[in-house]
């Protein structure tokens, strides 16, 4: 994002983004269906916002950087992955930034996205460019089949089965665990002062 283009655009103004040529469909796509492009100060981190050109537009702007050469939008297929293996992918290399359920947290530098909002072709557009602060992943060191089960995990974790009790929200296993024991010591708390206000005198 801070490397300044090589060239002047439209009415002599130089670039302040990273070259647009080799990075393909896939980058393209990316950036302009989460709206995370463009940005207002070309130095801020994007944002997942509302696209700011309609599907047509998208579309246009998409073949017409594609032409510059570079890979190609993924089209990853969650059906072909295993949830259980995708858990584990994800445990290893995302959940380090975007906690295990995909809720996202605060890194340094930056903040990490939530990914509810995620289709399954951003995720693997994602994983492949590494936008922002999050790194790269080529496909020695994550398969297509792999992403698929990182795919996969992710849809599972937006609606997750919430059969063992209450989910507050699926913020994660450790502030879950707060709220839990914050509710059962002022039970135990108040129970405690009830027992001692029926006491003997």
């Amino acid at each position: 994002m801070s490397t300044l283009g090589p060239a002047r655009g439209a009415g002599g103004v130089r670039g302040a983004g990273p070259s647009l040529r080799g990075v393909g469909a896939l980058a393209a796509d990316f950036y302009l269906s989460t709206g995370y492009m463009p940005l207002d100060d070309p130095y801020d981190q994007p944002h997942r916002n509302d696209p700011a050109y309609d599907r047509a537009q998208i579309r246009a702007l998409v073949a017409y950087i594609a032409s510059f050469g570079g890979p190609r939008v993924p089209r990853p297929n969650a059906h072909r992955g295993s949830v259980a293996l995708g858990m584990r992918l994800f445990t290893e290399h995302c959940s380090g930034c975007h906690q295990i359920v995909g809720q996202g947290g605060v890194v340094p530098g930056g903040v990490a996205p939530a990914l509810d909002a995620a289709t399954p072709v951003q995720v693997a557009e994602a994983v492949r460019i590494g936008p922002y602060l999050m790194p790269r992943f080529s496909k020695r060191q994550v398969t297509d089949r792999q992403l698929d089960s990182i795919i996969a995990y992710v849809e599972y974790a937006e609606r997750p089965l919430d059969k063992g009790g209450w989910s507050i929200g699926h913020v994660g296993p450790v502030p879950e665990g707060i709220v839990a024991w914050l509710l059962a010591g002022g039970v135990l708390v108040l129970t405690a002062v009830v027992i001692g206000a029926r006491g003997p005198r």
